[in-house]
């Protein structure tokens, strides 16, 4: 056995618990503000209603699985248009390629849900155990009647907003007042249960326990980021050359040919991720810019210019350090991979919104019956059948007749139905049983297929819509 096996302590270490020090700043005030307005989003908009008529569910953001369907306000999706889903999706990729490439992890630091519920669960934290001092204090003390009762408080707390954010995920997907009264009674289905306590735990361990690990063990962003990056891409950094060498700044000899850096560790008593960013560009690092306010803060008080921790790109600390000035920030921001990604970005957006306004709201899919292929009536003519499936994504109910062309080769009829007139209720789907009938003797009956194409058209509006397809006659034989 070597001494690997022997030792496997040495192959890993011990997680050094990070307890971040309260700073204020304008990056820190920046990301309470985001803070409040992510998680005011989140939790209260399941709760905004909206007027869609009295046959449509009057929740402004629903996901009704139950009917297959996806509101947003004035926009419904249904089933068969998943590809606003998927360039949805697209667009957030691009989006976050795009600030990336500009700001470096700016997604990661300010609107990540991991980023938003850890800051939450520190604040909680503060305010229970005080700050990084007590907090560290009381992470060395023994158990005792008064370390017990901080973090049973403390936990108590996380429980209770992890429990309010599985539960104001689930009110996404069903009418909220309705489900909150049927989790209260007891009375919700046991699936809305168990997402609360999986989405429960997963916040509660994730942002309470977790933290930082979860940035740099368990999301694959960081590792991703380097490719969006290049040296014109504004990213927090140190301005070495005006920090180094770094010490004391004391009335003693050689005091003068020390850097601006006083060596205080503020930057690294405040980053959330435990790091020093003095270290240089890290695969932890979030971007949060709270080492820019807690260094900017120390620089005035030593009487030094603001900046030694500061957004700036890779290629603008060269430029500094050889005395010439560093670019304009929309020098960094408007280059050609940054414009590449706003071009697809934007073409994804309007050809999004082109595709809204001009999908149809009616529609119609046609499945031949193969069973059989067709049927030869008394009088030989031959029939063959389908299953018509019209969709009415009006807010009414409203009356379609079918047609076929060319008319005149083929009759149609549907069945349960005098004529090829029915009725489809508001925003829903009809599947019909269709009958086409080519006469005995004709071409189409004689023919082994023949292509037809099957008309809908609205009563009421000026609506119209076909799908093609085939029809079978003795030729199939």
């Amino acid at each position: 056995m070597s001494s690997t096996d022997q030792n496997p302590d040495r192959l890993y270490s011990a997680r050094e618990p990070i307890f971040p020090r309260r700073v204020s700043g304008k990056f820190r005030s920046l990301k309470w503000w985001l803070l409040a307005i992510c998680l005011g989003i989140y939790y209260l908009l399941p709760w905004m209603r909206w007027d869609r008529g009295p046959n449509l569910p009057d929740q402004a953001v629903l996901i009704d699985l139950a009917n297959r369907r996806f509101f947003f306000f004035t926009i419904e999706i249904w089933p068969h248009e998943f590809y606003f889903v998927a360039g949805l999706l697209i667009m957030a990729g691009l989006g976050l390629f795009l600030f990336t490439s500009a700001l470096g992890r700016v997604w990661c630091g300010y609107f990540c849900p991991q980023t938003v519920w850890t800051d939450l669960f520190i604040l909680v934290e503060r305010w229970v155990e005080g700050d990084r001092n007590k907090r560290v204090k009381l992470w060395n003390a023994r158990w005792d009647t008064r370390k017990w009762r901080l973090r049973l408080t403390k936990w108590a707390l996380w429980l209770a907003i992890a429990v309010a954010t599985g539960g104001a995920w689930v009110f996404y997907f069903a009418d909220a007042p309705t489900l909150l009264w049927n989790l209260v009674t007891f009375q919700a289905h046991a699936v809305a249960y168990s997402t609360i306590l999986v989405l429960t735990l997963t916040t509660l361990i994730l942002g309470g326990f977790m933290r930082e690990q979860v940035c740099v063990y368990m999301c694959p962003w960081p590792r991703i980021q380097a490719a969006m990056m290049d040296e014109d891409t504004l990213t927090i950094g140190y301005r070495e050359w005006r920090g180094e060498p770094r010490g004391k700044h004391r009335k003693a000899e050689g005091a003068a040919q020390l850097g601006d850096c006083i060596d205080c560790n503020a930057c690294v008593n405040v980053c959330p991720m435990g790091i020093d960013i003095r270290d240089g560009q890290q695969l932890a690092c979030i971007t949060c810019g709270l080492c820019i306010d807690a260094c900017d803060d120390v620089m005035d008080k030593v009487g030094k210019p603001r900046g030694l921790i500061d957004y700036m790109a890779l290629s603008d600390e060269a430029r500094e350090r050889a005395g010439t000035p560093a670019k304009a920030v929309w020098r960094h921001v408007f280059r050609v991979r940054t414009i590449f990604y706003t071009l697809l970005w934007s073409a994804v957006g309007v050809g999004l919104m082109v595709a809204l306004f001009i999908r149809p709201d009616i529609g119609m899919t046609v499945a031949p019956v193969r069973n059989p292929i067709f049927v030869t009536m008394s009088d030989g003519s031959i029939r063959n059948t389908y299953d018509v499936r019209v969709r009415n994504m009006h807010g009414e109910a409203r009356d379609f007749q079918l047609s076929v062309t060319p008319a005149e080769a083929f009759t149609i009829s549907v069945e349960g139905a005098e004529d090829a007139t029915f009725t489809v209720p508001a925003d829903e789907t009809l599947l019909k049983r269709v009958y086409i009938v080519a006469p005995a003797g004709s071409a189409p009956a004689s023919a082994s297929t023949s292509e037809v194409r099957i008309w809908l058209e609205g009563l009421a509006a000026e609506e119209r819509t076909y799908d093609d397809t085939v029809f079978n006659g003795r030729g199939m034989k």
